[in-house]
């Protein structure tokens, strides 16, 4: 089999790249491990925690022990199944902020910052304000990927923006728009009360053209032939076989599977790659390296009403809930229930914000993994630019072994303060006259908990992965030894290579990662095919007037 281009992965960035590549003509042949996104687990927008547990859909990842979080394993979710992890995460969407990307073009990353980025979300996007307010000028209307909000008809949803309100924060009608900072309203990728990841938005479509195709089989390596990429290794129905590129061949096998493929193809470090007895192709020392990743907790709060989720946490209602969404597609297994959401600054001097919340009228972990404790509420909270940085190596030189993953979390002491800060201000935050109604007791980290040296333990023992590993295949300018990929996404050191996935990102960014993870589907796809990008946008974001000198 050949195809002009060869994609590994059918997730977030390989979907868009199918449907842009094969809507110009191009042949399209992408590799998927996993099998289909069909079924009410991942398609209903509720039902969001059972696909990050189950096998079927998840490669079932972990970290190593981390030494500055008791030496937990915290887990490392990683979509198995068409759509990749956009078919299994929570659905939310956040673009990030414009510095962000600002700070990608500052680090090399030449044609990404937030003007050359801008333009991409928009040809991506239809979006539907849900009579939420924001402004459409800032969004777009005409894209495949269907972007929305929740109704938002639990009081709790509005007294959390209040309570931002009037703790003196901003308040934002569209925090993808021109201001992100402040609070306000939460989207999601779900239209129509269904799941609209990368899959149904783009991969469908694609396959409905002549000239796109998928295959089932598990990537072993890159094919390599005279320092130029050729084709790629796959075992399908246990035999091996080699699928052909005539053009090129793209890894968007996330932040896990990217480096790993590489490495098992000789492009990595090349002391690493030796202890595996891998030929080295390409001395690539950034391949693996710079993984970070987004921690939060969840800091949660008893309700003196009985208006949270906490009502339906039984197997009767779950199946009404399951039912009416099954034969309707409405009720409430048709929103992810975040709905309302908040960006702050964390002190003064800090230019954008650096905590993200997201509110949930329920005290549940999000995973589903423990029950509630009776009626709560809850913000997951955490810092958004942790100077820790991790890796992912090679267990061995065998593709059915997972790699080693080591986030390395927590191990600046600027980490501590911020998730400190985070408590913090969410206590003041829970403390305003909007929650007074509502507010109970104090669920975690608990009333006694305040010192410096109990609220490091309580994040410690607490702290939880967002599920947003990036940045293994760091992008730079081509003579930065520890970058992996240029701007146009190649591969360094090597031809007819690419990588277009989050592993790519120089920094993460702010908030949850599967927009711009489709983003760079996006914008990779014009390079792939030489085509000039999109026009730079000329639209300033929102800086708060005195962010040097005040916090809020």
């Amino acid at each position: 089999m050949e195809a002009d281009f060869v994609i590994v992965g059918a997730g977030s960035a390989g979907c868009a790249m199918a449907y842009r590549l094969s809507e110009a003509g191009a042949s399209v042949l992408v590799i998927e491990h996993g099998g289909t996104d069909a079924g009410p687990f991942i398609q209903m927008p509720a039902a969001l925690s059972y696909p990050m547990n189950m096998r079927m859909y998840d490669w079932g990842y972990r970290s190593e022990p981390e030494p500055h979080l008791n030496n937990r394993q915290l887990a490392c979710p990683r979509g198995k199944v068409i759509g990749g992890s956009s078919s299994i995460n929570g659905m939310v969407y956040v673009r990030g902020h414009a510095r962000d990307f600002d700070t990608w073009a500052e680090m090399g990353a030449d044609g990404w910052s937030y003007a050359d980025v801008l333009p991409y979300y928009k040809r991506m996007e239809t979006w539907h304000d849900g009579g939420h307010g924001g402004d459409p000028t800032w969004r777009g209307s005409e894209g495949p990927l269907h972007v929305s909000r929740g109704p938002r008809e639990n009081p709790l949803f509005q007294a959390f923006v209040d309570a931002g309100k009037q703790a003196g924060y901003e308040v934002t009608g569209d925090y993808n728009g021109e201001q992100q900072e402040g609070f306000g309203p939460m989207e999601q990728t779900v239209w129509k009360g269904r799941r609209w990841s990368a899959a149904n938005a783009y991969l469908k479509p694609a396959l409905k053209r002549e000239n796109c195709d998928i295959v089932r089989g598990l990537a072993t390596k890159v094919v390599m032939e005279n320092g130029r990429a050729t084709g790629v290794e796959l075992i399908r129905s246990g035999k091996a076989e080699i699928i052909r590129a005539r053009r090129e061949v793209v890894l968007a096998a996330s932040s896990i599977n990217s480096p790993k493929l590489l490495m098992l193809s000789g492009i990595g470090p090349a002391a690493h790659l030796a202890e595996h007895g891998i030929d080295v192709v390409a001395d690539r020392p950034g391949v693996g390296a710079n993984l970070q990743d987004h921690l939060e907790l969840y800091i949660q709060q008893a309700s003196l009403q009985p208006i949270t989720l906490y009502k339906h946490w039984n197997l009767i209602s779950k199946g009404l809930i399951g039912a009416q969404w099954l034969f309707t597609k409405t009720g409430l297994g048709a929103s992810n229930q975040f709905e309302s959401a908040a960006f702050i600054r964390s002190k003064p001097g800090v230019e954008y914000p650096d905590i993200q919340y997201h509110f949930l009228p329920m005290a549940v972990r999000y995973d589903g993994q423990a029950a509630a404790e009776g009626h709560g509420f809850q913000a997951h909270v955490g810092p958004m630019r942790s100077p820790s940085r991790g890796a992912v190596t090679l267990r061995s030189s065998k593709v059915e072994d997972a790699p080693v993953i080591r986030f390395n979390y927590m191990s600046h002491e600027e980490d501590w303060e911020d998730f400190r800060t985070c408590i913090r201000l969410t206590r003041e935050i829970f403390g305003q006259d909007a929650f007074k109604p509502y507010a109970g007791k104090e669920i975690q980290p608990g009333a006694d908990v305040h010192s410096d040296d109990e609220l490091n333990a309580f994040i410690a023992e607490h702290a939880e992965s967002a599920y947003h590993p990036c940045g293994t295949c760091r992008m730079g300018r081509a003579d930065d030894k520890n970058a992996v990929v240029d701007p146009q996404g190649r591969v360094i050191g090597v031809d007819g290579l690419r990588v277009a996935d989050s592993s790519i990102f120089p920094q993460i960014t702010n908030g949850n990662l599967n927009a711009p993870s489709i983003m760079v589907g996006e914008k990779m796809s014009d390079h792939l095919l030489g085509k000039d990008a999109l026009p730079a946008a000329n639209d300033r974001p929102w800086i708060h007037p005195q962010w040097a000198v005040a916090q809020r």
